[in-house]
């Protein structure tokens, strides 16, 4: 009599896979996708996995920040404006 057979039925682990996606893009993290596209990694901000394409731009284009930041933290950091704050009118004192 074998170990498995004396241990009874056992079912197969079934763990729900949850497909992440990117923060910054809304596309899947996947290897079809990211395999030579750089991969993705995770913001340092937002602890959020984004691909490697949407992380924010160090001092040169192609090379990316450090610490790894994505592209709406670096928005949001930076505190510039949207494009609905910037049309609503200032009022100019007299």
């Amino acid at each position: 009599m074998s170990i498995r057979k004396a241990g009874g039925d056992w079912e197969p682990m079934l763990l729900g896979i949850e497909p992440r996606n990117c923060k910054v893009c809304k596309e899947g993290l996947y290897r079809n996708k990211t395999f030579l596209s750089g991969g993705w990694s995770r913001c340092s901000r937002c602890d959020e996995f984004v691909h490697y394409s949407c992380l924010a731009s160090g001092k040169v284009s192609f090379l990316k920040a450090r610490p790894r930041i994505c592209k709406t933290c670096r928005v949001a950091e930076s505190g510039v404006p949207t494009s609905a704050e910037a049309n609503t009118p200032v009022a100019v004192g007299s």
